[in-house]
């Protein structure tokens, strides 16, 4: 059904896509070609682009983690030069009290990225900053509770058939671990607060 005056209007009669190259029928092939070449050139330079953006967000998080791996791995080296009792002290305390309790932080932690990102995604940007600093108390709550693990590290590995000289060592290696778990809660809470 016409309207009245609709064989006067214009707009019908304009294309809603115009066509990039307005040449004969001959040259069809070489357009395509063409086409397909500045492509082929675009994507690479767009996919030079992106990774150029995703290293700048990925490298510090990159290097955060190796430098806090690294001191893990260079402390062990070393503590295996001074006995067998130490290293098993030092391996018990690393591997399984600071990925249990590394482990219960980030999980909590990893909220906040969750948090952030929609915060920042709805424009709400005073946000940010209470949820980071919400995080600290949660994460610091957390820290609190994991910290009687620390204390009593040698009576909970001997309770478990842990060899008493190896517990003793452990629990002392523990309680000079009490500072690096505290440190953790701002660490994974500020990863977490810039990877959003």
């Amino acid at each position: 059904m016409e309207r009245p005056g609709d064989e006067h209007d214009d707009r019908r009669t304009v294309p809603l896509l115009v066509p990039k190259h307005a040449h004969g029928e001959g040259s069809n092939n070489d357009d395509k070609q063409n086409d397909e070449e500045e492509e082929v050139g675009s994507l690479g330079r767009r996919v030079l682009v992106e990774s150029k953006k995703l290293w700048v967000v990925a490298g510090p998080s990159i290097c955060a983690r190796l430098s806090t791996f690294g001191v893990t791995v260079i402390s062990q080296a070393f503590i295996g030069h001074i006995g067998a009792t130490e290293l098993a002290g030092y391996a018990l305390v690393s591997t399984v009290l600071m990925r249990f309790s590394g482990g219960i932080l980030l999980g909590m932690a990893s909220a906040l990225e969750t948090l952030c990102g929609q915060s920042y995604g709805a424009k709400q940007y005073h946000m940010l900053g209470i949820y980071l600093q919400r995080s600290w108390i949660v994460l610091l709550c957390c820290a609190v509770l994991l910290l009687p693990i620390y204390l009593f590290t040698t009576p909970l590995l001997i309770f478990l058939g842990q060899d008493p000289k190896i517990a003793a060592m452990a629990g002392t290696i523990s309680l000079w671990y009490i500072p690096v778990m505290i440190s953790n809660v701002g660490n994974f809470t500020l990863q977490m607060y810039l990877q959003a």
